[in-house]
């Protein structure tokens, strides 16, 4: 047996981003860089046929501030497996944004933006939701992008330290330079916030190959949970099935 088979596993996560009803995939998060892959629902249950334990579903028109795509996530949620966790993102912000992803059925629910401008509002809700709830700290360097990654958020590690006074259950980590570039992940970074949590941590951003995966797992000793997969996926530079074999699923 190598040493590699004893590390333990890395949860995939196949990421379903939703603007204008479509699926999508965007180059380092910016509206206008779409590529359409049709129809979300089938997308979610193709993931799912091919063995996702969960899926990474964002309203992207909620992210951006532009609308939002709520009924056709509902359907999504409502009509992938029960088997598959969904973990839901894109413009939570207030009670009523928050209850309406709860009511959903997703799994998890993401925030972003609102956990960097309302942080009363965040520590009331990772107060009361606990585990249902994970933030994502989107970052160019050490500084948080915003509002769909259009403005910034505030010092990453000062918001970090914030959020684990709070209790924060988990990070969903993205270095947004690197999101749908297929340039691999920002393995520094995700060592230094797992330096500063004990809390786990989901890695998002430049996975393009199996290698990727590989290196990913080897920091699961270290907190990382999970990774989302997106572009690579749809681009065919991997299969699911191949890339849930390295992460040892």
């Amino acid at each position: 047996m190598s040493e590699f088979s004893t590390i333990p596993a890395l949860t995939l996560l196949p990421a379903v981003d939703v603007a204008g009803g479509k699926a999508v995939r965007l180059t380092q998060g910016e509206a206008g860089t779409e590529t359409s892959y049709g129809d979300p629902i089938d997308a979610a249950h193709e993931w799912a046929d091919q063995g996702a334990e969960w899926i990474h579903l964002v309203d992207l028109d909620a992210a951006f501030g532009r609308g939002s795509n709520r009924s056709i996530i509902k359907k999504v949620v409502k009509t992938t497996p029960r088997n598959v966790n969904i973990e839901l993102s894109g413009g939570i912000r207030d009670d009523a944004t928050l209850e309406a992803a709860l009511a959903t059925g997703a799994k998890r629910i993401n925030l972003g933006t609102a956990a960097l401008e309302n942080p009363e509002w965040a520590a009331h809700v990772i107060a009361e939701y606990g585990e249902a709830i994970a933030v994502g700290l989107d970052v160019r360097g050490t500084t948080l992008a915003a509002r769909g990654w259009t403005e910034e958020g505030g010092d990453l590690w000062s918001v970090l330290e914030r959020l684990e006074s709070a209790g924060c259950a988990r990070y969903v980590v993205t270095d947004v330079t690197k999101d749908g570039t297929l340039k691999g992940p920002n393995l520094d970074l995700l060592r230094s916030v797992m330096e500063r949590t004990h809390r786990p941590v989901i890695a998002s951003g430049g996975v393009a190959s199996l290698d990727d995966i590989a290196a990913l797992r080897e920091l699961v000793p270290l907190g990382l949970e999970g990774a989302i997969v997106g572009k690579a996926l749809y681009a065919g530079a991997f299969t699911l099935p191949e890339a849930l074999d390295v992460a040892g699923r």
